[in-house]
């Protein structure tokens, strides 16, 4: 289904409501300001179609939040409780008058709540702040829908047993874990979409990228930080020729790089070299180690003169790094164009006796492509459609249909 007209101005929008309402209320509010920014969109999506867009859709969209957290507290069953925070209201912490700033990296931040694990911070902040259903949230962590629903309920119960609010961020370099992976998931959700029929949400992953370029502005000489927005830039820069003229799926390999946007990749692998080189001799974290593959696969003028073999060194790094799965199965596609597929075959073979991959689809997946070049036909046609089966996204479903109904004859 495609965006409608509003829903790129809304998107960014919201971030900045939340956190006006958040400086003048108070982060001890963080419940109320953001049911109250969610209505308020709900309102713009239901007004704006038919009375058009207002000139100042900041102070639109703020106004009806402030009336609709006063709505709320009044129907409040708990007089008690109505009445003091109808009080905070009528009379907020901050008296000064609430100004229109990009407050987006400073609330990832703020909801990144100290007492939250990684992941419970991960995860509150992909909901509340950066709009990502449930569902997608949970497909980017492969968990089921249920357990992140319940991680995010438990985590914003924790926030009110502290009873103290939203402690400020003590720096920019505070809490800058979960941020970096919030960033990443979203532009990981808006780069291929994990449900639905569009193979992407490039307002997602537009926004992504803006706030990754707004931590590096911040935070200039951290590589990771460097190395999440080139990693981004990077693979972004293929985005002309990841889908045909009917929105179909087209695998790197199959792609005209002539549509590669050339400038974007200069200018992330130049953002890249220099944080590498300011980081010598310490060695690159996860992201960095990613934005230097992908700059591998970028610069490469075919999938045949890519340096596979420094890909493969890398995937290996990134493997003792991480310790994430899913860079060994990256890793089996890379030994299997150094060593042939049987090699890349035999990674993914003792990774599935492991147990260890949680992500049957990505499994399915590789593992029909490996079998493909290995002549293997019959059994690729048959992992090709295990793996279309498991994936919500009809985009990636249609293609590696496609791909079993060309080997099936």
């Amino acid at each position: 289904m495609s965006p409608t007209p509003h829903e790129d101005l809304l998107r960014a929008r919201a971030p900045q409501v939340l956190a006006a309402l958040l400086r003048q209320y108070g982060v001890g509010q963080f419940d109320v300001c953001e049911d109250a920014v969610q209505e308020a969109l709900l309102a713009a999506h239901r007004q704006w179609p038919e009375g058009g867009v207002p000139d100042d859709t900041f102070a639109w969209l703020l106004t009806a939040a402030r009336r609709r957290m006063i709505d709320r507290i009044r129907s409040d069953h708990h007089r008690r409780d109505r009445e003091r925070n109808y009080v905070e209201l009528r009379h907020p912490l901050s008296d000064a008058t609430v100004v229109q700033t990009d407050d987006s990296v400073q609330l990832l931040r703020l909801c990144c709540h100290p007492v939250l694990t990684r992941s419970a911070q991960v995860a509150l902040t992909l909901r509340a702040v950066a709009g990502l259903t449930t569902a997608q949230i949970a497909h980017a962590y492969l968990l089921p829908e249920a357990t992140v629903a319940q991680r995010i309920s438990r985590a914003k119960a924790r926030i009110r047993a502290e009873g103290a609010g939203f402690p400020p961020p003590l720096g920019p370099g505070d809490r800058l874990d979960p941020v970096l992976d919030v960033v990443y998931v979203m532009f990981t959700e808006g780069h291929t979409s994990s449900a639905g029929h569009d193979a992407n949400d490039l307002r997602l992953s537009d926004e992504a990228i803006r706030l990754a370029g707004l931590l590096h502005a911040e935070l200039p000489d951290q590589v990771e930080v460097a190395g999440l927005l080139a990693l981004m830039m990077l693979t972004d820069a293929r985005r002309a020729a990841r889908t045909d003229a009917n929105g179909a799926l087209i695998p790197l390999d199959e792609q005209d790089r002539s549509l590669w946007d050339r400038d974007a990749i200069r200018e992330a692998t130049d953002l890249l070299d220099t944080a590498l080189v300011q980081a010598a001799p310490s060695a690159p974290g996860p992201f960095a180690i990613q934005a230097a593959i992908a700059a591998l696969h970028d610069e490469a003028p075919s999938t045949e003169t890519t340096d596979w073999p420094q890909i493969l060194a890398l995937y290996r790094l990134l493997e003792q790094t991480s310790g994430n799965p899913i860079a060994t199965l990256n890793r089996a596609v890379a030994e299997a164009m150094v060593h042939g597929p049987e090699a890349g075959l035999a990674t993914v073979d003792a990774l599935t006796g492991s147990g260890e991959i949680p992500d049957r689809r990505r499994l399915s997946s590789v593992r029909a492509h490996l079998l493909e070049r290995a002549g293997r036909s019959a059994e690729a046609v048959d992992e090709y459609r295990d793996a279309a089966g498991l994936t919500l996204s009809i985009p990636e479903r249609d293609y590696l249909l496609a791909r079993a109904r060309r080997l099936d004859g």
